[in-house]
């Protein structure tokens, strides 16, 4: 597998939703973990595909955007809108504790959508880890940058 880097940006919208409590199974945080210390860079993208969402891991955060939809402009500059964030805490009992969250909403109605990513990143995981065992990853080189609703935007 090759190496390559992959530019992209991200907007984050600026009101929250929703805030809950959750924990993630050990199982996805070990792999998530194991991911970033395999890759070259600081961030890698997990495509988790029968949902056609990215997850964009990084060490303190997890965030997910829909590769269907929620693509906006913004001062000349264009990508997607996060829609969920996963934070997982640093701190843990053990290694194969599960590990406390707190999960972000950016939009409504993302609570099915929650409980299905959490169901389908661990299979996204082995399928990512499989591919690149024993291989480096590409860097994610981008950034995300607060979306602003221009007053004629609505």
């Amino acid at each position: 597998m090759s190496s390559y880097f992959v530019k992209e940006t991200f907007f984050r919208p600026d009101e929250v939703v929703a805030r809950e409590s959750s924990n993630l199974p050990a199982s996805i945080h070990n792999r998530l973990r194991l991911l970033l210390k395999r890759s070259d860079g600081a961030s890698v993208f997990v495509p988790i595909r029968v949902m056609q969402y990215l997850a964009v891991v990084e060490s303190s955060e997890i965030v997910f955007v829909d590769a269907q939809g929620g693509y906006a402009y913004h001062d000349g500059q264009g990508g997607r809108l996060i829609r969920l964030a996963w934070r997982p805490s640093v701190d843990r009992e053990s290694l194969d504790a599960p590990v406390p969250c707190e999960m972000v909403y950016y939009y409504g109605d993302l609570r099915a959508v929650q409980r299905r990513l959490l169901a389908e990143m661990g299979p996204a995981l082995d399928r990512l880890l499989d591919k690149q065992r024993g291989q480096a990853i590409g860097e994610w080189q981008g950034r995300v940058v607060p979306f602003r609703r221009s007053p004629a935007s609505g």
